[in-house]
């Protein structure tokens, strides 16, 4: 029986991620954001959305947590390196961007609240 419930809670955390990445493409396009990618996965790191404005490309972390400070929270310094990685594959993937302005952000949502963009979440070492 444990296992069936963790399945379930595993089941469930996915749904809410991807209901939380979605509704966080319509926010970042409302803000005048065109979606590149979804879920880009590649062998060294995924990235949940990478998205442009003008001359600017962003590689978006998505979190959905119990309240805001804890989704902040969410967001390792593990986890932030292999998005950096990623982020440079995607960009010798795509030359097109390569000039342009980078930034690492982050989009976290609470339980109630509508999303909160991090602009500059971190930065590259």
């Amino acid at each position: 029986m444990p296992d069936l419930l963790q399945k379930n809670s595993k089941r469930n955390s996915y749904k809410t991620g991807r209901y939380a990445e979605l509704f966080s493409v319509w926010y970042l396009r409302c803000k005048g954001y065109q979606i590149l990618s979804k879920n880009y996965k590649t062998r060294v790191g995924e990235i949940d959305l990478i998205a442009r404005k003008k001359k600017l490309i962003c590689f978006v972390e998505v979190k959905k947590r119990q309240n805001l400070e804890m989704a902040s929270q969410a967001i390792s310094q593990k986890q932030q390196i292999r998005i950096i990685h990623a982020a440079e594959y995607f960009l010798k993937q795509n030359p097109q961007y390569q000039d342009f302005a980078q930034r690492f952000d982050a989009v976290l949502i609470g339980a109630t609240v509508f999303p909160y963009h991090i602009k500059n979440a971190w930065q590259v070492h």
